[in-house]
């Protein structure tokens, strides 16, 4: 499924919080999506809920490595030349056929430049192809990188992968969410939708100030927060 962008759907920016803008997705959802499809996302997202899994990310004042990714146009991105600058806003998606992550980069688009102007630098990350990232950042006309985590190499350094289950892998294959086209491999791993604001310590070396996860993948943090706390 393609997720019309706000540029398509006619409006020039959606300032309403994220959490509205995803009740109005869940109620579509809710509406023309069959029961049975609903509860195979409901039972992998319980699954992951029940291992804990976003409980193993780095904590507020734990090290974060130094890392380097290609963006959407294939131009390297270094984490120490960014903490040069200023904080790392860092969000870990899932992919362009996700509605929860367009619709969490739209809502990011429209705090990108306060972003920019408190000092920090947004990026985020998927492991989705080049080609695919680039198709997401044109479509939805982000103002911030999209990262190409081959392989979910970074992800796994933030603990956030996980392996989709068979269900889920038969679900997605029949509505066309090809996972092994869009991200170049046959893994069927993706990263637990993840933010995490990375600030630089006295010795120079990358720190997390911020870090939240949530095993659903239909609950983000509200950009305003991210935006307050990233120029705090």
């Amino acid at each position: 499924m393609k997720w019309r962008s706000l540029q398509e759907s006619g409006a020039n920016s959606d300032l309403r919080p994220l959490r509205e803008i995803f009740a109005e997705r869940k109620e579509a959802i809710a509406k023309y999506v069959p029961a049975d499809v609903q509860a195979v996302h409901a039972r992998a997202v319980a699954s992951l809920k029940s291992q804990g899994a976003a409980e193993k990310i780095p904590k507020v004042g734990g090290k974060a490595s130094p890392f380097e990714l290609p963006d959407h146009n294939g131009a390297p991105v270094a984490s120490n030349a960014l903490l040069a600058k200023g904080p790392i806003v860092l969000i870990f998606i899932r992919g362009r056929w996700c509605p929860f992550c367009v619709g969490q980069m739209e809502a990011m688009n429209c705090v990108a430049a306060e972003i920019q102007a408190s000092g920090a630098t947004l990026v985020a990350v998927s492991p989705q192809i080049q080609k695919q990232a680039y198709f997401m950042h044109d479509q939805h006309k982000l103002k911030f990188p999209l990262l190409v985590d081959a392989s979910n190499q970074l992800a796994r350094q933030f603990s956030l992968v996980y392996r989709v289950s068979e269900e889920q892998q038969g679900l997605y294959r029949s509505t066309f969410v090809n996972l092994p086209h869009v991200n170049g491999d046959g893994s069927w791993e993706l990263p637990i939708p993840a933010t995490f604001i990375i600030d630089r310590d006295q010795e120079g070396d990358g720190r997390v100030r911020f870090a939240y996860a949530n095993e659903d993948y239909t609950e983000r943090p509200e950009p305003l927060e991210i935006l307050s706390l990233a120029g705090a």
